[in-house]
């Protein structure tokens, strides 16, 4: 009798487990959109960090279309590494929970794509190549902002 007993709670407790991690690993705080965008869920003051995070995004992606430009890969590369997997540590977890697992994904892969840039940027000196690998990183943001949009959680 005590085995059956244990096994419910087992399963109960498997059950909950499964449920936390789509909830906070998964889904994250999102909402549907009237704009076919989902809508992710944040405290105003997550909302400003990652909003934050995208202007630089923005800033470095200027900085370094510019030294491309002027044959500066150096510079380039410089640039594309503040944005890299590096600028991701200051994330804390808490947002990441809240955060849909395809943002995170999509998130992931343009800091690396950031590091990718500034190596090869370093290593290679190829203006050709640092204006195609900066073209992909670019379709990551116009899919993201495609895909999603911020509000405040209730």
């Amino acid at each position: 009798m005590q085995c059956k007993s244990c096994w419910v709670i087992v399963g109960l407790l498997a059950m909950l487990s499964a449920g936390v991690i789509y909830r906070f690993v998964i889904q994250g705080s999102v909402a549907p959109g009237t704009e076919s965008r989902t809508v992710i869920l944040l405290e105003p003051a997550e909302r400003d960090l990652v909003l934050g995070e995208m202007r630089m995004f923005m800033d470095n992606v200027q900085q370094v279309t510019a030294a491309i430009s002027e044959d500066d890969l150096q510079r380039a590369a410089q640039y594309a590494r503040q944005s890299g997997r590096a600028a991701q540590q200051a994330v804390p977890g808490s947002l990441m929970g809240k955060l849909p697992l395809s943002f995170k994904q999509l998130g992931f892969d343009t800091h690396t794509k950031f590091d990718e840039l500034a190596l090869d940027a370093e290593q290679l000196g190829d203006r050709d190549h640092a204006l195609s690998q900066l073209n992909i990183l670019l379709q990551n943001c116009v899919s993201c902002h495609a895909a999603y949009r911020f509000g405040t959680a209730p």
